[in-house]
Formats: structure tokens, C-alpha cells, sequence
């Protein structure tokens, strides 16, 4: 790994002139601008770019982070192919299988016209853009810079979260536009909240070594936090909520035990007086809260129809249990399988888009989805990507490393996220760019490296 050497280092040696000062900061300038890993932090950027409610076609619409995606693939074949950069030797085990399932599923389709499409967008959501990402982070500089990119998308989606919910031109909620939405509108009601949830998972990781790094590192990070925490409050995503509670606990647990009771006490002390304090302003919130727990005895109507969303996904498998029926093909199926409960389509309402009404074109399970279209043979290839890549993260467990805490913890969120929520919209770019972030901590190729060379800095970010 490259170093280099800070313009403003003391030494005992003669002092260097102010214009060889100024060129040294110059080449240092230069040599960060020149890593490839910034354009993956553009491509992250890009994501924010709102896409409009235009699509070229029903069901199909492409945002301007699909469009970098591809960019990033380009730039990362190009490396390759000129032998500027190696594959990972664990590349094949991890993502070769799910190729493999995705070929089958689409060549044994009900309609391959309309799963060759899905297939090109599976290998490159799920293969293409993590591996760019593994090719074009080169060390630690390029995965703080990628992670920074996050947070940076994180804290600005969710400072205009906010000002939508309390400027009332947020998605509509029983007739109120209170909701954050971010850039991504109505349309893609979830996305804020899945990019600000990642964002402070990161930020969290942060704060914990924070301490060490100077006296306006933690307040400056339990500040992100604050802000981050009020606009996925204001989101009324109850999905998130619950991904990231959990990816936050398990993080929290893995770096220390009694930091993560004494932090746990303080939420559950904040989350007593908050309400109180907000008065009338947090009852959407805490209605939100609350149905939370009526959603198995009495759910509201987007539970029950995401019920009956997966009690279709169920039926489709069974008849179609190997292979499924193909990507992009469970709307064709999914009235023969619901039942009459099941709603026509969902309602969203913004400022911007006004109302709109979609159909529901998944089962809003990422797991079922691939049950109904890819059968068993695709859960399998995707099961082998997560576990070859929850297994590099265990084999090389380091937990004073807060990229592998990173790591650890946005694994978590999108496993857990995969439950009740499936890859749609904007936000597809960013779960492809989250997951090569992952892999580049799992694979091995990434940290040993680094690592070795820090030593006994290898805790520090």
C-alpha cells in the first residue's frame, strides 16, 4: 500500500522550503485524486440524482446510479484487461454458483423474453458491480473513501428528509405529507431510509473509535447520528427500523459487550423522554411504533397485503420448486396464486409526482422472490454467495478493524432488510456498491495487505 508522507510532519531534519512544502501536498492531492475508488464514491453520489416518475417502459426505469454503475464495471474491465488489477481468487467460489443459477433459471423460464432482461440486471446488481468495487478499491484510502462517499449520502438524504416533514412536502401519510422521502420521492417511499440506515451504521462504527481521534471526533459523530436518527424517525419505515436495530445491536455486541448495554440503556432511556418532550409532533411516529406489534394479530392494509404477497410467492415455488418460473415473471402469476384480499396496487402521493398508484410487482421479500422466480436452484446460488462471503468475514475477523465492523454490520442490515423488502429502484446501485464493500473485507484480497503494514495501527480507520 502506498504511503505519503504529510507536508506538515515535524522532524529533526532541516525544514523543507514553503514551495517544496506546496509541491509535495500537490502530488499527494494528485495521487488521491488519481484512485479509482472516487468513482465509486461519484457512483454513490449519483445515486441521490432524482429519476422522475417517467419510465421507458412499465416496471422498467433507469436512474442515474444504474447508468454509474455501469461506468464502474467499464472502468473495472478496462483495469483488468490491461492487467493493472487481479481478480480475487475467491471471486469464483463466491459469486460463480449464483451465474450459474441465474443461466438455469433463465433458460428453463416460463417466458425467457421477458427473464433475459432480469437476468442482465441480477449479474450485474449481484456479480458485476460488487466484483468493480473489489477491483477498483485498492486498500484502506479507498474503502474510507467509498465509506465516507455513504455517509456523505446518508447525512444529505436525511437533512432533506427532515425539512420535507417539517415543511409538510413529504409523502403523504393519511393525508399529510409529514413522511421523509429524500430525492427519491413518494415512488420509492423506502429509499431514504435504507440510505440513511447504512449511513449510520457506518457513522456508528465511527463513533466507537471516535474517542481516540481528537476532541471534536465524538461529538461530531454523535451529532451525524442525531440527525440521522430523526430522519429514519420521520421516515415511518417500520422495515428499517427493524434492520437496523438489529445490525446496530449485533455491532454494538461484537465490539464490546458492555459498551453496547451501557449505549442500549441510554436509547432506552432516550426513547422514555423523546416522546414526551416532542409531544403531538411524534404521533405519527409512534403510531408507526405501535403497529409494529399489531402487524401478526391485526395488520394494517400494507401488511396484510404483503402477507398475501408472500403467501402467493409460497404457491408459485411449490409448483415450480427447481427452477421457478423465471426473473421479472412472478406479476404474470402473482393473481393466480393471491387471494381476492390482496390489493390492486399501492397509493403514493408527493408534491412533486402527486398521486400515483402502483402495482404491487413483488413479493417484498428478496428470499421469496428468488423462491418464485429462481427456485430452489437460485436460492441456492445465492445462499453460497452469502455464505462464502459470511465466512471470509469470519475467517478473517479482526474486531479492532472498523472496516471489517463496517463490513459486519451493513451484512447484517441487508440480510435482515431481505425479510420484508426486495432490490427496487434507486437504491439497487447502492445495495450493489454496499455488497462490494463487503466482499472487498471478505475476500481476503483487500485487508491483509494493508493490514499487515499498519500493524499495530490496525484498529484506526
Amino acid at each position: 500500500m502506498t504511503h505519503y508522507a504529510s507536508p506538515f510532519a515535524w522532524s529533526d531534519a532541516a525544514p523543507v522550503s514553503r514551495p517544496r512544502r506546496a509541491v509535495q501536498a500537490a502530488r499527494a492531492v494528485r495521487a488521491s485524486l488519481a484512485r479509482p475508488s472516487w468513482l465509486v464514491a461519484a457512483a454513490v453520489a449519483s445515486i441521490a440524482i432524482p429519476s422522475g416518475s417517467q419510465a421507458f417502459r412499465p416496471g422498467v426505469q433507469v436512474a442515474a446510479g444504474d447508468v454509474a454503475s455501469v461506468l464502474l464495471v467499464a472502468a473495472a474491465a478496462f483495469l483488468l484487461v490491461t492487467r493493472r488489477v487481479a481478480m480475487p481468487s475467491a471471486a469464483l467460489p463466491a459469486f460463480g454458483p449464483l451465474v450459474a443459477a441465474f443461466g438455469v433459471s433463465t433458460v428453463c423460464s416460463a417466458d425467457i423474453l421477458v427473464s433475459l432482461p432480469g437476468f442482465v440486471r441480477n449479474v450485474q446488481l449481484f456479480v458485476l458491480v460488487p466484483l468493480a468495487v473489489v477491483l477498483l478499491v485498492r486498500d484502506r484510502r479507498d474503502l474510507a473513501i467509498v465509506c465516507s462517499a455513504v455517509l456523505a449520502l446518508g447525512l444529505g438524504e436525511a437533512g432533506y428528509g427532515i425539512w420535507q416533514s417539517v415543511t409538510g412536502n413529504g409523502a403523504s401519510l393519511n393525508g399529510e405529507n409529514i413522511r421523509a422521502v429524500g430525492t427519491f420521492g413518494a415512488v420509492d417511499v423506502m429509499a431514504m431510509s435504507v440510505v440513511a440506515g447504512m449511513a449510520f451504521l457506518i457513522l456508528t462504527v465511527f463513533a466507537l473509535w471516535a474517542p481516540g481521534r481528537g476532541r471534536a471526533a465524538l461529538p461530531a459523530a454523535l451529532l451525524g447520528l442525531g440527525v440521522l436518527a430523526l430522519a429514519l424517525a420521520l421516515a415511518l419505515s417500520r422495515g428499517t427500523w427493524l434492520a437496523l436495530g438489529a445490525a446496530a445491536v449485533l455491532t454494538l455486541v461484537v465490539f464490546d459487550r458492555w459498551t453496547a448495554a451501557k449505549v442500549l440503556a441510554c436509547c432506552g432511556a432516550l426513547l422514555l423522554v423523546v416522546p414526551v418532550l416532542a409531544g403531538g409532533g411524534s404521533a405519527a411516529v409512534l403510531d408507526r411504533a405501535g403497529s409494529m406489534a399489531a402487524s401478526i394479530s391485526d395488520p394494517d392494509r400494507s401488511v396484510a397485503d404483503r402477507y398475501h404477497l408472500w403467501a402467493a410467492a409460497v404457491r408459485i415455488w411449490e409448483d415450480n420448486p427447481v427452477t421457478g418460473v423465471g426473473a421479472k415473471n412472478f406479476p404474470a402469476y402473482r393473481d393466480s396464486y393471491a387471494g381476492i384480499e390482496l390489493s390492486s396496487g399501492s397509493e403514493t402521493a408527493d408534491p412533486v409526482h402527486g398521486y400515483i398508484r402502483q402495482p404491487l410487482l413483488s413479493p417484498h421479500n428478496e428470499y421469496l422472490l428468488f423462491l418464485a422466480e429462481q427456485g430452489v436452484v437460485g436460492l441456492a446460488g445465492l445462499a453460497a454467495m452469502i455464505g462464502v462471503l459470511l465466512a471470509g468475514l469470519w475467517t478473517r475477523r479482526r474486531v479492532r478493524d472498523p472496516f471489517w465492523l463496517v463490513a459486519v454490520s451493513l451484512m447484517a442490515f441487508l440480510l435482515v432488510n431481505f425479510l420484508y423488502a426486495d432490490l427496487g429502484g434507486p437504491t439497487c446501485a447502492l445495495f450493489a456498491i454496499v455488497l462490494g464493500i463487503v466482499a472487498c473485507r471478505a475476500l481476503g484480497e483487500l485487508g491483509e495487505h494493508g493490514l499487515a503494514e499498519h500493524g499495530s495501527a490496525e484498529a484506526r480507520p
